[in-house]
This record gives structure tokens, C-alpha cells and sequence, in this order.
């Protein structure tokens, strides 16, 4: 049996992240909240606010859709610490929308770190 999801459906949900997220978060951990990701484990943040246009929606590399979150560079870092991890918050609500690993690095406080473009997708409904 087959199964379909329309496109719009999973732009949706990725309009959703384009539109709320405005901050960049390097963090030690997983984060699980908001709090996390902009204290508790963060490392350096972006300084200069995100807009939506700065994400790039397109279709998916095998099916669904993507999401690009841009690459960021010269994000302060505040906390020395390792990082791990990559979060999307958003300023409006203290929204954790998203977070994905990224490649572990020493950090040192007072320096600076940038990051590199990354995919979210949204895969094709399959049964």
C-alpha cells in the first residue's frame, strides 16, 4: 500500500523553523530546552539575528524537503568547553527548534569559532 505526504505539509513544518529561528547555538551537549541551548551548554552564540531569509528551503537529496541552516562565522565563544552540538533557537518564545552534531572542537574563551552549512530533512512518507 502506498502512502503520500504533500510537499507543502513537510514546508510547514520547515517554514515554521525558517521563520523562529534567529540564533545559532554552539553547545557542549544535546540540548533539550531552550535554557540548555542558550546557557546551560552553550559555548558561543551568533551574535548578529538570523532572518528567514538567510535559511534556504529545496527539495530533499534522495525525496522530501530540506532545510539549509547557513554557515555562521566569527560566533564569540563565552565558555571554554568542547563542542558537540549545533542548535536553531528561536529569540521570540525561547524556542529550542532544532539541534544537530556537529564536529567536536576545543573552545576557548575569548576566541572565535564558525560553523558550517547544514541539512535538516524531512523524508518521504514510507510504509
Amino acid at each position: 500500500m502506498a502512502a503520500y505526504v504533500n510537499d507543502l505539509t513537510m514546508d510547514a513544518a520547515i517554514t515554521y523553523v525558517m521563520l523562529r529561528g534567529t540564533r545559532i547555538n554552539i553547545c557542549t551537549t544535546a540540548p533539550t530546552t531552550y535554557a540548555e541551548a542558550t546557557s546551560t551548554y552553550m559555548l558561543a552564540q551568533s551574535g548578529t539575528a538570523l532572518t528567514s531569509t538567510d535559511f534556504t528551503l529545496a527539495p530533499g537529496a534522495v525525496d522530501g524537503r530540506k532545510c539549509t541552516i547557513p554557515a555562521t562565522s566569527a560566533l564569540s565563544v563565552a565558555v571554554t568547553g568542547t563542542s558537540a552540538f549545533v542548535a536553531v533557537t528561536g529569540s521570540s518564545g525561547s524556542t529550542l527548534l532544532l539541534y544537530a552534531p556537529c564536529t567536536t572542537q576545543a573552545l576557548v574563551t575569548g576566541n572565535t569559532v564558525s560553523t558550517t552549512a547544514f541539512d535538516w530533512t524531512i523524508r518521504d512518507v514510507t510504509t
